[in-house]
């Protein structure tokens, strides 16, 4: 059942440009960023299992039929970041870069906890212990992100250790116009919830909530992304947010993170 109503959701897909070099493909439950340019460009997660040929489709408009990504970059292995990277990598035969602490994940040697559902009463977190869990494996095309912080393919961005979501997640920053890619470190819709996911009703949040294990260690990556005073934020789960607006939400965010992010109850609630 929860499986169903995911891919479902996934069918009513839309593309959005953030930033004249960054693509947001929009998957409804999730999203993920085509960045870069004609020269060169980079794919940042790829969505669910049904996401391959969208994403192709997207991609092959708008950098032309030829020309394969430098890389994909993973924020971290959870399924809905995942699901079409075997399909994709091996299109395009590409490597898969993704942290050292998600490796595992992703070669099929570690799987995931499974989705705790008693952190919230939404349909979407009640359901969530039915959403895959088990690791991938890429075999040879997955690769380290490299230690010094660099983005291979996007010379401008630095990749920046978000853990507290799961331990090897990752955000990606760009300086120049201080854009952030944030993952799942922060939200800007209650994930938890299907009337927001469907409406994308903006309301900051932290991470989705049934798949987080370290609240603690989640806050510190929140505050360590609000202090890179980002001016343009791009969650996977909800709108992107921009300005003041985005300082403001951050703020509270983190002000009030026990009653906004933090759940009341679950697994993983004393972390």
């Amino acid at each position: 059942m929860g499986n169903k109503i995911v891919e479902a959701l996934s069918y009513l897909t839309t593309a959005d440009e953030a930033a004249p070099d960054i693509l947001v493909l929009n998957f409804t439950i999730v999203t993920a960023c085509a960045v870069g340019n004609t020269d060169r460009w980079v794919l940042v997660d790829t969505g669910l299992e049904n996401s391959a040929g969208f994403i192709l489709n997207l991609t092959e408009e708008r950098f032309g039929k030829d020309n394969r990504p430098q890389s994909i970059l993973l924020t971290h292995g959870h399924f809905d970041h995942v699901g079409s990277v075997i399909k994709l990598s091996q299109y395009w035969d590409v490597p898969v870069y993704a942290h050292e602490l998600e490796l595992p994940y992703i070669t099929g040697k570690k799987d995931y906890p499974l989705a705790d559902t008693a952190v919230d009463e939404g349909i979407v977190a009640k359901l969530s212990e039915t959403y895959p869990h088990t690791g991938i494996d890429l075999g040879y095309r997955a690769v380290m992100l490299p230690s010094d912080g660099r983005v291979p393919g996007l010379p401008e961005w630095k990749w920046i250790h978000t853990p507290g979501h799961c331990e090897g997640h990752v955000s990606l920053f760009r300086e120049r116009d201080r854009v952030l890619i944030a993952g799942d470190a922060f939200s800007t819709t209650k994930q938890e919830s299907l009337l927001s996911v469907m409406t994308q009703r903006e309301q900051i949040s932290g991470p989705p909530k049934y798949f987080t294990t370290d609240w603690g260690t989640a806050k510190r990556s929140i505050k360590r992304l609000k202090n890179l005073n980002p001016d343009l934020a791009i969650p996977s789960h909800g709108k992107p947010m921009r300005g003041d607006e985005l300082r403001e939400h951050l703020d509270i965010l983190i002000r009030d993170f026990n009653d906004i992010a933090k759940p009341k109850q679950g697994r993983y609630v004393n972390t």
